[in-house]
């Protein structure tokens, strides 16, 4: 696991409770690409309760919370599929 990595799980994990995580580094990707220099591409699939009820604004809005802080430097690119418990 990656120092990236585990700050996305670390910043997820305390602000949602989750019944699943899965996060993929997609970085090597894009190496070269302009923005890789100040941060990484990932991708997370998550299944939470919080997102019971939610739109997918609502549900992205709160992952995009949760890791705020890591956008300015450590993540350059989010892709987020997030799901209620009864969408899996």
């Amino acid at each position: 696991m990656t120092y990236r990595v585990a700050l996305i799980e670390e910043r997820l994990r305390a602000a949602l409770t989750l019944e699943s995580l899965d996060i993929i580094d997609e970085s090597s990707a894009h190496a070269g690409h302009a923005g890789a220099r100040e941060g990484g591409h990932f991708t997370v699939h998550l299944v939470s309760s919080a997102f019971t009820g939610k739109t997918l604004i609502q549900r992205h809005r709160l992952v995009n919370a949760a890791l705020a802080d890591l956008m300015r430097q450590e993540i350059h690119a989010l892709s987020i599929r997030a799901r209620a418990p009864d969408e899996t």
